[in-house]
C-alpha cells in the first residue's frame, strides 16, 4: 500500500523496499501474519508522532474514576452514619467510587454479623445514587463492600 492508501499488488520485499526508498519514506509491515504479508509505505516518524498525539488527546478526554475510602463502625450511631452516607452520595455524584469499610476490634470479630447487617444499610442508604459493585466481605479484620455510581439515563 503506499502513503496515499492505494493498493500497489503483490511484489517482493526487495521491490517493495525499493519503492519505499526511491520516495524516501518508510517500509512497516501492517499485518505481518497475513499471506503474503501487507506492508505500507509511509513516513514511520510522522506516523509515530501522529499516534502518539491522538493518543494523549484520548487521554484528556478520558476521566479515571477514582476510588474514595470511608470507615464506619459496628456501633456508629444513626446521625454518624447518616452524615457518613452523605459524603459516600457527594462521591457517588462526582462519579467516584466508594470504598466502605468497618475494622473489627477485640470481640467485634465474633460479630461480624453485624458489621455485614450495618454495610447493608448503609447501602440502603445509598441505593438511590448508587448500585452494589461488590458486597460486604470479610478480609482479615476487616469486612469491605464497594459501591459504584449508578448510570445517569441519557435524555
Amino acid at each position: 500500500m503506499s502513503e496515499t492508501g492505494e493498493q500497489l499488488g503483490i511484489m517482493s520485499s526487495v521491490q517493495a523496499l525499493r519503492m519505499a526508498e526511491a520516495r524516501s519514506l518508510d517500509l512497516v509491515k501492517i499485518a505481518p501474519q497475513a499471506k503474503p504479508p501487507v506492508v505500507k509505505i509511509m513516513d514511520y516518524g510522522k506516523f509515530r508522532f501522529e499516534q502518539s498525539r491522538r493518543e494523549k488527546e484520548a487521554r484528556k478526554t478520558q476521566r479515571q474514576a477514582e476510588m474514595k475510602a470511608i470507615e464506619i463502625s459496628v456501633g456508629i450511631a444513626q446521625h454518624d452514619l447518616e452524615f457518613k452516607v452523605g459524603h459516600a452520595l457527594r462521591f457517588l455524584e462526582d462519579g467516584h467510587k466508594v470504598k466502605v469499610f468497618i475494622k473489627l476490634r477485640g470481640r467485634e470479630m465474633a460479630h461480624s454479623n453485624l458489621a455485614h447487617d450495618r454495610m447493608r444499610e448503609f447501602a440502603a442508604l445509598c441505593a438511590g445514587v448508587s448500585s452494589v459493585e461488590r458486597p460486604s466481605k470479610l478480609e482479615g479484620r476487616q469486612v469491605i463492600m464497594f459501591l459504584t455510581p449508578k448510570e445517569k439515563p441519557t435524555k
